[in-house]
């Protein structure tokens, strides 16, 4: 008995220490919100309670909070308390090194080195691979799953995240049971209930009944924001991208989320495999390919993917990224015009902006960079911010006048 409970203490210490690492991961970029301060305010009491409440299985997600943003696509976030997402990373940080084993090189969405510039240079390198360094035919065909995150049936890929976990259970160093409740508990979790909606109804107008939980299909839909979600949405179509290059002999594939593409140096063979592709998503795992957002052309006409357009020797910024940029400074611009930017509205800002110079840096934009902000954006936040590497990022002063 005493060895038991030796062996009980010794794994309750490493639960706690990986929430411990879980915590610090979760607050990257969250610290100075009102739920993550709350929490480090009384940080080891809550973790040891947390700690406390997973090994004795009274753990139960808080209520979310429910908002839409408009960019880069509107979308509907559901926003986990931070004592939620510190279990989302503990997840994560457990099992994610076992499914990267399994996905293929090019499934690009919340991998590490992996990522949109990369998804953006692998789909480059396909065509020009394809099409023999642009010497000879070959076509893109991209397509889009209709409403992919609330179309997620959620017993199909608890069975899925399950079974793979069983399957290399000698290999694990954490507790199955333990993990496999809080995954089934982050899965089956609902957060439409209780949940704190933020904004006015009018914000949800013009947004698809495809694109939110409130519609979903009973045992249906992740929420979009938690980090769970996008791995969970990796293991979802795991098994689909293996039978696409493995059944389908299709080499050159990449996906991002539910945005994939597919090259082959037949357009024939391509349109002919679209009710292939429909029907293997319908029938295992319950998809429906998006009837509006079928691409097929020649490489020479190019593809617009991951906010670029990839074109034979050149890839340059899509309009809707563009857009999305001006938009974003007049927002900003509104605030500096309005009064003194607090610290953490100068945060926000070297957020957003960054975002977008994070994304335009790597293609060639340096003029379509320096026109957009010294054209655009308001004299104001010059007295707050300042840009360094040649228009690459923006630091915040130290002091400001």
């Amino acid at each position: 008995m005493q060895q038991l409970n030796l062996f009980s203490e010794i794994d309750r210490k490493k639960i706690t220490l990986d929430l411990f690492q879980a915590y610090f991961d979760a607050r990257k970029n969250k610290r100075n919100t009102i739920n993550a301060l709350a929490f480090e305010k009384h940080l080891e009491a809550n973790l040891f309670a947390l700690a406390s409440e997973i090994i004795e299985r009274k753990y139960a997600p808080k209520p979310s909070i429910c908002f839409i943003v408009d960019k880069p696509v509107k979308r509907e976030i559901f926003a986990a308390d931070f004592r939620d997402r510190v279990i989302h990373h503990f997840i994560y940080n457990y099992i994610s090194p076992i499914f990267e084993k399994s996905f293929i090189n090019d499934s690009y969405s919340c991998r590490k080195g992996k990522g949109t510039h990369y998804g953006i240079k692998r789909i480059d390198h396909f065509i020009r691979s394809c099409s023999q360094n642009y010497s000879k035919d070959c076509y893109i065909l991209k397509l889009d799953i209709k409403g992919y995150f609330m179309a997620m049936n959620k017993s199909l890929l608890y069975d899925k995240v399950k079974n793979e976990l069983i399957r290399t259970k000698k290999k694990l160093g954490f507790d199955l049971e333990l993990v496999l409740y809080l995954i089934e508990k982050t899965i089956f979790n609902d957060p439409k209930v209780n949940c704190i909606i933020k904004g006015k109804k009018e914000d949800w107008s013009g947004l698809p009944q495809t694109k939110s939980l409130f519609h979903a299909q009973p045992n249906c839909g992740l929420p979009i924001g938690n980090l769970t979600s996008q791995l969970f949405g990796n293991i979802y179509m795991n098994e689909f991208d293996h039978w696409v290059k493995k059944e389908l002999g299709i080499k050159h594939y990449g996906r991002y989320v539910d945005d994939f593409v597919l090259i082959h140096e037949s357009k024939d063979y391509l349109q002919s495999i679209i009710p292939n592709l429909s029907a293997y998503l319908l029938s295992t795992l319950e998809l429906t390919l998006h009837p509006d957002k079928i691409y097929l052309q020649h490489y020479s006409k190019g593809v617009k993917y991951l906010g670029v357009v990839i074109k034979p020797h050149k890839t340059y910024i899509a309009n809707r990224t563009k857009g999305n940029f001006y938009n974003a400074i007049e927002k900003q611009n509104q605030i500096a015009r309005d009064h003194k930017p607090t610290k953490e509205e100068q945060q926000a800002f070297q957020s957003s902006m960054n975002s977008y110079l994070g994304i335009m840096k790597h293609y060639k934009s340096y003029k379509l960079r320096k026109q957009m902000i010294f054209k655009n954006l308001s004299g104001w936040w010059w007295n707050y911010v300042y840009l360094s590497g040649g228009i690459a990022k923006f630091e915040i002063k130290t002091k400001t006048v």
